[in-house]
């Protein structure tokens, strides 16, 4: 049976203790924060990375993924690039792969966190390109055209990559060598994108077809099943409206 006690008696180690817990918590939180932004990458901060740009107000989230070949990287203005994102240029750390850059970020780019980007070859985002969490974009596919050696020690086929402007690529999707998409293009989450795709197309699937596009007179084909324009949720100044335009 258990003791009888006091409801309305304080247990002072108890509260200690409860107490100390709270406050570890807090520091861990509070030390956490500010380790996330001393470890932040900025033009005026670029710690040990050595970008052809940082453009002015872009960061990178600390802490980062794999960054190698970082020489042949270019980050324009107002980018975002999110917590564990993988950016690298070439096979492997340390090749010179001339002074032009290789994978080129436009203005505000967005990476989600988690996401990759591998680019032996040229690849470039336009400007407001936005990325949701863990995409994959690479110029370089494992090649099998050898029977007798395993897939991952042939050397690999690439292609250029290109991704327009105002593009919104969903989470998990994977945009595959010599893929070229237009401006304004949706990517839905998890499809699989290779070859062209036009401006003002939806893209879903692997391998991910067009399931809705834009045309001139009709407008979008098949139509919207939200209200055009959307609705605006209340409190939203138009100001706030203007900055998310491409």
């Amino acid at each position: 049976m258990p003791k009888n006690r006091n409801t309305f008696s304080f247990d002072a180690p108890v509260a200690l203790r409860a107490w100390g817990r709270r406050a570890v918590s807090r520091a861990v939180h509070h030390g956490w924060r500010w380790i996330q932004q001393a470890g932040s990458v900025t033009a005026e901060r670029p710690g040990p990375y050595r970008f052809a740009r940082i453009g002015t107000g872009t960061r990178l989230a600390f802490p980062l993924g794999t960054v190698f070949g970082e020489q042949c990287i270019e980050l324009g203005d107002y980018c975002i690039i999110g917590e564990q994102v993988t950016l690298t240029v070439g096979m492997m750390p340390g090749l010179d792969l001339g002074p032009e850059p290789v994978l080129s970020l436009g203005n505000g780019v967005v990476l989600g966190r988690g996401s990759h980007v591998v680019a032996s070859r040229k690849v470039t985002f336009g400007d407001d390109v936005f990325c949701g969490p863990y995409v994959y974009v690479t110029s370089d596919n494992h090649s099998y055209d050898d029977p007798d050696q395993p897939i991952g020690r042939q050397w690999p086929r690439s292609a250029p990559v290109t991704i327009g402007s105002g593009s919104w690529l969903g989470t998990g999707a994977v945009i595959l060598p010599g893929a070229r998409l237009g401006r304004n293009v949706v990517v839905a989450a998890g499809s699989v994108v290779r070859g062209e795709v036009p401006d003002h197309a939806v893209v879903a699937g692997a391998p991910a077809r067009i399931v809705r596009h834009w045309d001139a007179e009709e407008g979008w084909v098949p139509p919207l099943r939200t209200p055009t324009p959307v609705p605006v949720p209340e409190g939203v100044t138009p100001e706030q409206l203007l900055a998310l335009e491409p």
